[in-house]
């Protein structure tokens, strides 16, 4: 396993034993093989479904400007880009996620998973970031 820090990338909690406990929809788990948050940096982990299942992922980093934008290319199917942006809003960090997908006809088959999965892990990191806040993260 070859790790880098993400150097402030914010929307990563920027180590990945942090990012492994939210990402990914509830129920799901992740084993990273390979995490350099730093533009042009490969992230290969697999994700493990409640089911059972694994779900071998690899992306790589294309952009990051901490607080403000980070981008990744996920290369494995379905390949899609993702644009995480972060502005502040009334003493908040509102967080906009763009997922543009490489083929068209896969966006109708797993638009409604991806948008309730997108949900679920946004929950998990709110959850995370609460946990952090009162000092219960362990």
């Amino acid at each position: 396993m070859s790790f880098k820090p993400a150097l402030g990338a914010g929307f990563f909690v920027t180590t990945p034993d942090l990012l492994a406990r939210w990402w990914g929809p509830h129920g799901f788990t992740n084993t990273f093989h390979e995490i350099d948050i730093t533009p042009g940096g490969a992230w290969k982990f697999t994700m493990h479904g409640p089911d059972g299942r694994d779900y071998p992922n690899e992306s790589v980093f294309v952009e990051i400007v901490p607080m403000e934008r980070v981008v990744l290319e996920h290369l494995s199917e379905p390949q899609f880009r993702v644009t995480a942006t972060f502005e502040e809003e009334k003493g908040r960090t509102k967080v906009v996620f763009r997922q543009t997908f490489k083929k068209e006809k896969q966006v109708e088959q797993i638009k409604q998973m991806c948008i309730n999965g997108n949900e679920e892990n946004f929950d998990r990191f709110g959850q995370l970031l609460e946990e952090m806040k009162s000092g219960t993260a362990g």
